[in-house]
């Protein structure tokens, strides 16, 4: 089932239905597998990098994520700014939990000096985040790892692909972090992953004991110039990526960052939310 088509990929399926329009359990997230046989639940759950939003209000974003059956977010900073003080924090924490959603993390976060890493990480506490998705500059990385003991909160490195001069590649920051304590890991945006020529699916394998968050998107092109598309309509093996983390029980979320349609980014996410938990259940048959 390698890049299979829109067309054929519903006539494998049977599943002719994008994801605000699913219902019952393939809607809520609640997705039952196999898991090869062994009657577990799928391992992971998906979610929202807020970003794919950015031109819309918190309250908006909000109640966009919910009509997608989401129920996992990642902010990036338009929606909570980095300088909130905590009353603003916890307002918009409140807000979340009110509309039923879960506030797992926050990003990309760039740290260029230590007075941006402790902000980070003071941000993160306040609003009860499990996990940083960060840039921090490379000579930062040992006062990232202290604050990532001290706070306990995860930082997963992103990747940024061709042009970029810290991470372009899960490797490059692997390579910095490996040795460090083991919550110092990685944001696989395979997106970008595609982009600068690594195969994702290779990608998801080799790092998977430091990825703590993944960014899921499609890419019309394995190459620099590559343009985030609508899931299963790109270059990117989806179900082969899927597959992998569900074979190594990847426990972390998979948030979709739609950087298509900034206007209107709404029918182009359902459609990819809908490809993905098509994908997932043809797994569980």
């Amino acid at each position: 089932m390698k890049n299979p088509s829109r067309r054929k990929f519903l006539q494998l399926t049977g599943i002719g239905i994008a994801g605000s329009m699913l219902s019952g359990k393939v809607a809520s997230g609640q997705i039952k597998f196999r898991e090869w046989n062994r009657g577990n639940e799928m391992p992971f759950e998906l979610g929202l990098a807020s970003y794919s939003l950015r031109k819309f209000s918190l309250d908006e974003t909000l109640q966009m994520t919910t009509r997608l059956g989401l129920k996992n977010i990642a902010f990036k900073s338009m929606h909570l700014p980095l300088d909130s003080d905590e009353a603003q924090i916890k307002e918009a924490v409140l807000k979340v939990k009110k509309a039923g959603l879960n506030l797992y993390g926050a990003g990309v976060i760039y740290m260029a000096n230590e007075e941006e890493v402790n902000r980070a990480f003071e941000y993160a506490q306040t609003a009860g985040l499990k996990v940083i998705i960060g840039v921090p500059e490379h000579d930062l990385l040992p006062l990232v790892e202290e604050k990532v003991k001290a706070y306990d909160i995860k930082l997963a490195i992103h990747n940024h692909g061709p042009g970029d001069k810290r991470y372009p590649s899960a490797e490059s920051a692997y390579e910095k972090i490996k040795n460090m304590d083991s919550r110092m890991g990685l944001c696989l945006d395979i997106g970008h992953t595609q982009r600068i020529g690594i195969d994702p699916v290779k990608s998801a394998r080799q790092f998977m004991d430091r990825i703590h968050d993944v960014h899921i998107k499609d890419v019309d092109k394995a190459a620099g110039e590559g343009q985030t598309v609508e899931i299963g309509r790109g270059v990117i093996d989806i179900p082969s990526f899927l597959k992998v983390l569900i074979e190594r029980r990847y426990s972390g979320k998979v948030s979709f960052e739609f950087e298509k349609d900034g206007d209107d980014p709404l029918p182009g996410l359902a459609e990819s939310v809908g490809y993905v938990r098509g994908c997932l259940v043809t797994m569980s048959l």
